[in-house]
């Protein structure tokens, strides 16, 4: 007589043995953390670029904001570093994000995205998890670079301050998203520096981060087409906050600007992830 082996067939009111059952779905915030910790626990044993990344704007704080000292009046400002400094947040926000797309094709490269594809975790989970590293990194750069100012003299209430550092991680998530959507794309590190720095560049000296581009600092044509680069105007909310005018016309635009940005580059970061599964 021969023995059978093999699971016994189950009837069919019987309930499946828990191995056997489906593992559940995780929801959208525990999915964003998991891939938050992944990220941060990256940064962390790697800290730096994080380093790296503050060193710049501390550089130009250190060595170029004290030629501005004697020029505020000129400018309309009581204390130079509330010109100057929500420039650097701004730059801050903008360099500290836009490169981050190199780690991505790192991971791609690894198989780490091809791995997260197969999971049940939605798209914009994935982004958004990386994109909550890349603002608190902002976060604690800001702060520590706000601080520093303090020390050559920045004259600031804090609410503004407070809000200038926000609306520069907020730029940071916008920049972090958009970077990882032309990274995933390009998939090329030798095509993402140049394709990078040729749109920093630009949108970087037409925001007037250094020194406000008006019609009484600019020529009219440079002051036109800078008109149209949104980072002059979210430069100049944050300054309008420095300044204490966190409701005026100018800081207002300044937010609209910064959300909407935030909302652009999450949509593009999430439908490129999502392309990626056809």
């Amino acid at each position: 007589m021969t023995a059978t082996t093999g699971a016994r067939p189950l009837e069919p009111d019987e309930p499946r043995p828990v191995r056997d059952r489906e593992r559940p779905r995780g929801t959208f915030v525990h999915d964003t953390l998991v891939v938050f910790r992944r990220a941060m626990r990256i940064s962390l044993r790697n800290p730096v670029w994080s380093i790296m990344g503050l060193l710049q704007p501390v550089l130009y704080l250190s060595l170029f904001g004290p030629l501005l000292e004697p020029l505020a009046p000129a400018l309309g400002a009581a204390n130079a570093y509330q010109l100057f400094v929500p420039g650097l947040l701004v730059q801050l926000g903008m360099f500290g994000a836009l490169f981050v797309g190199f780690g991505l094709i790192a991971e791609w490269r690894d198989g780490v995205i091809e791995s997260e594809r197969v999971t049940p975790a939605p798209r914009s989970a994935l982004v958004l998890g990386r994109v909550l590293r890349d603002v608190l990194v902002i976060l604690v750069q800001g702060i520590v670079l706000v601080a520093t100012a303090f020390l050559f003299g920045l004259d600031a209430p804090l609410g503004g301050i407070a809000l200038g550092v926000v609306s520069a991680a907020l730029l940071g998530a916008a920049f972090a998203s958009m970077s990882y959507a032309v990274a995933l794309t390009l998939k090329s590190e030798d095509a993402l520096a140049p394709l990078l720095n040729g749109i920093a560049l630009p949108l970087l000296l037409l925001s007037g981060i250094l020194l406000p581009i008006t019609a009484a600092s600019a020529p009219s044509w440079l002051n036109r087409i800078s008109d149209v680069n949104p980072l002059k105007h979210i430069v100049s909310g944050i300054r309008a906050e420095f300044a204490g005018d966190i409701t005026s016309s100018t800081a207002l635009w300044g937010y609209g600007l910064t959300v909407a940005l935030v909302g652009l580059g999450l949509w593009f970061g999430t439908r490129t992830f999502r392309n990626e599964d056809g």
